[in-house]
């Protein structure tokens, strides 16, 4: 199987179509305001406007109103949802677009509990977990916590970067992988280079 790569927190077309051209799957866009890499509406369309096709472009929220969501929906044209907060299945369900749920991997969580609950999601996003943060901490989590034959695909994320991106494959055995600290320069500002070992750390854990 090929590893499906996501990088998240692009504020630059074009770093998007960088990394589009590098072979990237998915491009992530952040829609909370406390994050050094959110983009408003207007950039959030001009770096989906850079996309060649059959790249996904995906959404990040945590906890947002629906009525916020859906304004963001109205205007830019994301293929994903992916929800970092506490968000129910029913909150993450009621866009009428296939959906991640970020489960941050605190001490005691049920990952067969998580796939039940959010039965609906496209996957379960695996991030480290941090008091007060809803995710890019830039940390990892024991990769052997997660167990095989979930009911749901995994996309791994949490501290991961070139030079490790092929030990968490080869641990996790993920659908895909998801980063965005890793492979930057500087908060939003992603790195050509590192985008580049990214991808080729991938396709070798693959065999590619």
């Amino acid at each position: 199987m090929r590893t499906r790569i996501k990088i998240c927190g692009f504020t630059r077309p074009d770093d998007a179509r960088q990394a589009a051209a590098l072979g990237v799957d998915a491009v992530g866009l952040v829609f909370y305001a406390p994050s050094p890499r959110a983009v408003d509406i207007a950039r959030a369309r001009s770096i989906i406007d850079a996309l060649p096709p059959f790249v996904s472009s995906v959404g990040l929220f945590v906890d947002a109103s629906a009525d916020r969501v859906r304004e963001v929906l109205a205007q830019v044209p994301l293929d994903l949802l992916q929800f970092h907060g506490d968000e129910s299945a029913d909150d993450c369900a009621q866009f009428g677009r296939p959906w991640l749920k970020a489960i941050r991997m605190r001490e005691g969580v049920d990952l067969q509990r998580e796939a039940e609950r959010y039965r609906g999601a496209a996957g379960l996003l695996l991030d480290a977990y941090r008091p007060g943060m809803p995710g890019g901490t830039g940390e990892s989590f024991a990769w052997s916590r997660v167990p095989s034959g979930l009911d749901l695909p995994i996309v791994l994320a949490g501290g991961l970067m070139p030079d490790n991106v092929g030990e968490a494959i080869a641990v996790v055995r993920p659908w895909a992988v998801d980063l965005s600290g890793g492979v930057e320069a500087a908060k939003g500002i992603k790195d050509a280079a590192k985008m580049a070992e990214l991808v080729a750390a991938v396709r070798q854990a693959d065999g590619v």
